[in-house]
């Protein structure tokens, strides 16, 4: 008997992509649409089932689909559904899975982004043979997967896991978060704070490269860095110290044997990892230290987001 393939869904802001996945983690085909062209969530399922569905015939039918995994920002693991994702033209709750399974008649799981992520490491990736790990996305945000005993973390009501949101900053001038609180993780280490932490450096007075540059990024940080300019150095080590002060806190609570960064600004890996490793072996409890691997995703130069949703079905 043919082993099946599965469908991965990476549902965005500005694109919906679909791949075909084969057992080996190649996608065959893919297609995508653009999500906010259809501000009605039934218009988009009309879509997303012209879309598919031309894919599903490439590769010999609906009987060799194996079922539909789907990785969407809020999107709720036990419920099948979306909530009140910012980025998302529909409002509210939207069952978006079982709106999909119907239309398709396949099984359809859905879960985060970060979640998809932790899934395609273990699947497809640098975490295959672990049981107990976690994936850290740094971006816009910084999202995360946790996986413990083979299985994902999704606590009582879906929305366990998200490690970008803990306050590391309780000070009266700490950064304010998307999320309404000030202090979160992910104010300091997204790319955004990346970009927040040089600019804080460059206000001090000290001069640097990116003086020059109008619109700073994590990328144009990498550069800099990489031509020895001092600020960028400087930007990268206090991420670095702060990621791994954070993880060292997360492991007295998982232990796990494995964290995997993914995102662009872990291209700067050079710059950010031994700091991120020196500094958790500084202040993880004894019991933990030097047990724990520092690993970058075997994905980020794949499309990681398609196989991280298909292995929600794998």
């Amino acid at each position: 008997m043919r082993q099946k393939y599965l469908i991965g869904v990476d549902l965005g802001g500005t694109n919906t992509v679909f791949g075909i996945v084969d057992p080996e983690g190649n996608i065959v085909c893919e297609d995508s649409i653009k999500t906010q062209n259809y501000p009605l969530i039934e218009d988009f399922v009309d879509a997303c089932t012209r879309c598919v569905e031309p894919l599903i015939q490439r590769v010999g039918g609906k009987d060799l689909i194996g079922g539909m995994g789907i990785g969407a920002p809020n999107a709720n693991y036990y419920s099948g559904s979306i909530s009140e994702a910012p980025n998302l033209p529909w409002k509210g709750e939207v069952p978006l899975a079982r709106l999909l399974s119907e239309r398709l008649h396949l099984d359809v799981v859905m879960t985060n982004d970060a979640n998809a992520a932790a899934m395609g490491e273990m699947k497809y990736g640098a975490a295959r043979g672990m049981r107990n790990f976690v994936v850290l996305t740094l971006g816009t945000g910084v999202g995360s997967g946790i996986v413990i005993d083979g299985k994902l973390v999704y606590g009582s009501d879906g929305f366990a896991g998200e490690l970008g949101h803990l306050i590391i900053d309780r000070s009266s001038d700490a950064r304010l978060c998307g999320c309404g609180r000030r202090g979160c993780f992910e104010t300091y280490c997204s790319a955004r704070g990346i970009v927040r932490t040089a600019q804080e450096l460059m206000a001090s007075g000290r001069s640097s490269l990116l003086d020059q540059i109008s619109e700073l990024s994590a990328l144009e940080i990498y550069k800099a860095a990489s031509q020895g300019d001092a600020v960028a150095i400087d930007t990268f080590r206090l991420t670095g110290e702060t990621i791994g002060a954070v993880c060292a806190n997360i492991t007295t609570f998982c232990s796990p044997e494995a964290y995997i960064f993914f995102g662009g600004p872990m291209h700067s890996h050079e710059f950010i990892m031994p700091h991120i490793i020196k500094t958790y072996n500084a202040q993880v409890m004894p019991i933990y230290r030097n047990r724990c691997k520092f690993l970058l995703s075997e994905l980020m130069d794949k499309n990681a987001a398609v196989l991280g949703a298909a292995a929600l079905k794998a």
